[in-house]
């Protein structure tokens, strides 16, 4: 089978909106599997990339996230109080660098050593964002005042501070409905099950 980039021929795109991101329309023809080219059109919204990080207390077992209003999640259905890990789009900046200064604005935590775990495309069939998924551990030492995003963005960031089995069972309980939050807290339980294991 030939590379991707060889099946790939973009016949033309055509911008729907660029009022908040861009929103285009491409038109391509794709050869399929069986040898056969077949015109497909597709709409990809360009928000850019993003980072998002999971603080972790070793002492005390807590995770630290955030509550936001979410317009999106709101008119699906949701109440768009969502529960969220912090992150942001990267702007022109380095994953860390970027979620060094989301985690701040946000949580008012300044970390330290952070680790980056894994990279992922959230929504592949729509979105072309891609997210760097962090790790890093905090204590209280590491606050330097309260969070809650930038007025001026428009956030209003209410900052969570509780233990992992507990935000764990908010997944079970439909309350966290985050997806890369729901990755990241799975990822923590299971790097914690897999220390005990060992032990």
């Amino acid at each position: 089978m030939a590379a991707t980039k060889d099946r790939v021929r973009i016949i033309g795109t055509t911008l729907l909106s660029d009022d908040w991101y861009t929103l285009k329309k491409v038109t391509f023809d794709f050869l399929r599997r069986d040898g056969t080219w077949q015109r497909q059109n597709r709409e990809t919204y360009d928000r850019g990339n993003g980072a998002t990080i999971l603080l972790h207390s070793p002492r005390t077992g807590n995770v630290i996230l955030t509550r936001q209003f979410r317009m999106p999640a709101f008119v699906n259905g949701h109440d768009g109080m969502m529960i969220e890990a912090p992150g942001g789009l990267l702007d022109n900046a380095s994953p860390e660098e970027r979620i060094r200064l989301e985690v701040e604005e946000e949580t008012g935590y300044r970390v330290g050593q952070i680790r980056k775990i894994f990279e992922a495309y959230m929504s592949p069939g729509s979105v072309t964002e891609k997210l760097y998924f962090y790790v890093g551990d905090y204590d209280a030492s590491m606050r330097i005042n309260e969070g809650g995003g930038v007025e001026e963005e428009g956030e209003d960031l209410e900052v969570i501070e509780m233990p992992l089995r507990t935000a764990l069972r908010l997944i079970d309980d439909g309350e966290i409905v985050d997806g890369k939050t729901i990755m990241l807290l799975q990822y923590l339980a299971l790097r914690e099950a897999g220390d005990r294991d060992s032990t």
